[in-house]
């Protein structure tokens, strides 16, 4: 108890009233540093976010204070852990508005998510001769998971086409290949690669018409804009923690009851079960029969200062600020002489992909990393979606709530300075 007030104190401090942007940098120890002798300027925010000083006390009170397993013990310790576990799920559920705290799992993070519902989901519900439809612009953790299962099961796996350079996906196309044989349609809600924010509510409603179970991707969208699961009307979301301030290693798997239901254990142990004798077992309650194992209790009660911190902010400012961060930097990077951008002109999310003519990706970020400039370049797990776009990798920039537009000028630089070095 006592920790969960100095969490919910410590995340008002944190709010950054009236865009006071620049104020919410100093509740995050890392960005106060220099890199190769130049202040740090942190642009790979969509492979991981870094963390406020709310979560790092977080996770130090637990370790100091409450350290115990879950719903093992009777004693005072575990008490208290326990009860700071849970209300971590109860603080996820009220996150996503999901109707109850047991339509939430704890998992490892997005993958392990799409895997538990591949798994535990899939392999009940999908046959030879049945569809799972994707998006041309899926992340690995969204395609490979589907493509395991449909080797299991005999499913076909098709894919909704995007719009080329701007990265939309072809809606006209929707009618053809969602149709009755489809029994999983799973995407993401914003483009990790491309920045597109998809129709997520639209894409589960004309779904829903025809039967079809929805998984939504929203890893690159739970800390960035407000999520509701009742109003989008997925069947399943998934996203992790580490891409929203939260510690690495911790995720959240929501799921509608009635399918949680309804599915089998993703795995066996210690703490999924109700009884276990010698040749058969019966298992625990949703959603403990999917958490096998001792969890990462330090991870959820990490997860909740997060979720705290985030929503003292406020999703719906921190959406905004990244489009307006993207649309600064698109602005500024299409000036570039010879620059090849990704993704839609407007409306995108807060990063931008982009090719340097006859400079490597892989080149840019590793002068940048020398101007204490952190990009990322390669693929992003997006192979397929590389293919189609024609080019092996890309730079990218994604940007979050401590960053500001004096730092996108300072980008702007570098990349000049790195096109004069090449071009010498």
């Amino acid at each position: 108890m006592a920790m969960a007030k100095t969490i919910q104190k410590k995340s008002r401090a944190a709010s950054p009233g009236k865009q006071a942007w620049e104020k919410v940098r100093s509740d995050f120890p890392i960005l106060d540093q220099k890199v190769h002798g130049h202040s740090l300027i942190y642009f790979d925010n969509a492979a991981t976010s870094q963390k406020p000083a709310s979560v790092l006390d977080a996770l130090r009170y637990y370790y100091e204070h409450d350290n115990s397993n879950v719903h093992r013990g009777i004693h005072e310790l575990s008490n208290r852990a326990t009860a700071t576990y849970e209300a971590a799920r109860a603080r996820a559920a009220k996150f996503i508005n999901a109707r109850s705290a047991d339509e939430i799992v704890f998992t490892r993070g997005t993958t392990e998510g799409i895997n538990l519902v591949a798994s535990a989901w899939g392999a009940v519900h999908l046959k030879k001769g049945d569809q799972i439809l994707l998006t041309e612009m899926e992340h690995h953790s969204n395609i490979v998971p589907w493509q395991l299962l449909a080797r299991r099961t005999g499913a076909e796996l098709i894919y909704l086409p995007i719009t080329g350079d701007e990265g939309l996906l072809d809606l006209t196309q929707l009618s053809k290949l969602l149709t009755k044989k489809v029994k999983l349609f799973a995407f993401t809600h914003i483009s990790n690669t491309l920045g597109t924010v998809n129709p997520a509510a639209e894409l589960c409603e004309r779904a829903r018409k025809l039967g079809v179970t929805t998984l939504v991707d929203a890893a690159q969208s739970a800390g960035h804009r407000p999520l509701d699961v009742q109003d989008i009307g997925c069947d399943f979301l998934v996203f992790s923690g580490h891409k929203i301030c939260g510690p690495t290693g911790i995720g959240i798997l929501y799921g509608r009851a009635e399918i949680l239901e309804t599915m089998e254990p993703y795995q066996g142990g210690g703490e999924m079960i109700s009884s276990v004798d010698f040749q058969e077992s019966t298992w625990n309650k949703v959603p403990h029969k999917f958490e096998a194992g001792t969890p990462d209790i330090s991870g959820a009660i990490g997860l909740h200062a997060a979720l705290d911190y985030l929503d003292a902010i406020g999703r719906d400012k921190i959406f905004q600020h990244d489009q307006e961060l993207a649309s600064y930097a698109y602005e500024k990077l299409a000036k570039i002489p010879g620059i090849r951008l990704f993704g839609p002109k407007t409306g995108r999310a807060g990063l931008v992909s982009f090719l340097l003519k006859d400079i490597h990706a892989h080149d840019v970020v590793t002068v940048a990393d020398q101007y204490g400039l952190a990009l990322r370049g390669g693929h992003h797990c997006n192979q397929p979606l590389m293919r189609k776009l024609g080019v092996t990798s890309t730079a990218r920039a994604s940007f979050y709530f401590y960053n500001t537009k004096a730092e996108i000028d300072a980008m702007m630089d570098i990349l000049r300075k790195i096109q004069k070095f090449f071009a010498s």
